[in-house]
């Protein structure tokens, strides 16, 4: 079959059309191929040669970014910043965040506590001795000095990072750390002075009638503690458990308002040997079954703690009392049948109340009582819901009594901040 010239012409115009097309698409690639290998050149120049002007903004930007966004963060959330520790082990240590608290010298703490002597000393404990601190300023503090053989290596270590998660608490009813020391082997902790002493000592330890505790201060002094320990736990993240919660680490200021001491000490726990043949000594009556027994401790044992506490207040005795009756020698075991009896919750009130008290405050301060102290740790109440049935109890006694004739007239505020008048 032959072809027309027409065909013949169509068919070479359109090998030509194709040909020119695929000439132009060699070219185009060829082209973007050059500027790839021309940008690849570059940017190998630039880092090589340092970065850009460009990718440094980028990079500061990003990191202003990156630090606005931690700032945003709660005061528990990690802010991993490295530094080297003076500890023994010389490594370099992984702490959560800065610390905010001052820095002090070994100096200047033996300078304020007379080199640390017996009249200034005014407590001690399971890490070590406590003293008061008088400044050239004017300014009253007291130190916690840290007995080294209290810690083991690791724990020394991780002094600053424990430091600085408990610079970071923040709660009108918990003592302050201001300050710290860690140099030349020595760890000290510098708190708020607090006036009054410890709760342990007003109810134990006081002969003068006119110091007695009334009704209205030791609900006051309940309600108080209970949100420093709701705070611990359940508005820090992580929960913070104190582990050592006693009326010996409640201190009064001059209006008996209720500071929680050693909080985030928990951190620094004890060797073994140690915690065996003080802590437990000094700690037993309050601790809950569950670390009698296994060493296990949560938020729940503090709540068991608490109602010890709680217990405290409401009969005026001591967790543990050896010189009491065997029967009455454990506070919890004697008075736990009893709480619901009217009778007999009458007779085991604090006698230098001499009667002067609600019944019915006294009746449902029992029952919060109880409900602390339970011995399986799951059917004890959260301190969120210890406080609320502490706020109810206050709110029901201001109503029925709010003309009574006791002289210690207490005002608290709940959390809508309308003040609740506590003389009842």
């Amino acid at each position: 079959m032959t072809l027309t010239v027409g065909a013949i012409v169509g068919i070479a115009l359109g090998s030509v059309f194709l040909i020119l097309v695929a000439i132009l698409a060699l070219v185009f690639c060829n082209r973007r191929d050059k500027r790839k290998d021309i940008g690849s050149i570059v940017s190998r120049g630039s880092c090589a040669g340092g970065t850009s002007d460009v990718n440094k903004e980028m990079q500061e930007q990003r990191v202003k970014n990156m630090a606005a966004v931690t700032a945003l963060k709660p005061p528990s959330a990690e802010t991993l910043v490295i530094n080297k520790l003076p500890g023994n082990s010389g490594s370099i240590k992984r702490m959560k965040s800065p610390i905010t608290a001052t820095s002090y010298t070994v100096a200047s703490l033996q300078m304020a506590t007379n080199s640390f002597s017996q009249e200034y000393l005014i407590g001690e404990g399971s890490l070590g001795r406590v003293y008061k601190a008088e400044f050239p300023n004017g300014k009253i503090m007291a130190v916690k000095k840290i007995d080294n053989s209290a810690l083991s290596l690791q724990e020394e270590d991780n002094f600053l990072e424990a430091v600085s998660n408990m610079s970071r608490l923040r709660h009108p009813n918990i003592v302050s750390l201001l300050g710290y020391c860690a140099e030349h082997g020595q760890r000290l902790l510098v708190y708020e002075y607090i006036e009054k002493g410890s709760l342990h000592d007003m109810l134990h330890f006081t002969d003068d009638g006119s110091k007695t505790l009334s009704w209205n201060a030791r609900v006051r002094i309940s309600l108080s503690t209970a949100r420093a320990l709701e705070y611990l736990h359940e508005v820090c993240l992580p929960s913070v458990v104190h582990r050592n919660f006693k009326s010996a680490n409640i201190l009064l200021d001059e209006e008996f308002n209720p500071h929680l001491s050693d909080c985030g000490l928990a951190a620094l726990n004890p060797n073994t040997e140690r915690q065996i043949s003080t802590q437990m000594v000094g700690s037993f009556g309050y601790s809950a079954p569950e670390f009698a027994l296994s060493g296990v401790y949560t938020v729940k044992s503090d709540v068991y703690s608490f109602g010890v506490v709680m217990l405290e207040l409401l009969t005026g005795r001591k967790p543990l009392d050896s010189s009491r009756p065997r029967p009455e020698q454990s506070l919890v075991r004697w008075a736990t049948p009893q709480l619901h009896d009217i009778d007999a919750l009458a007779k085991m009130v604090d006698p230098s109340l001499n009667g002067i008290y609600p019944a019915k405050s006294l009746s449902r301060f029992a029952d919060i009582i109880a409900l602390c102290i339970q011995p399986e740790p799951e059917f004890r109440p959260p301190m969120s819901e210890v406080v609320q049935a502490l706020v109810r109890l206050v709110q029901r006694a201001s109503v029925v009594k709010r003309h009574s004739n006791d002289d210690s007239a207490f005002t608290y505020k709940t959390p809508d901040q309308e003040a609740i008048d506590m003389s009842f």
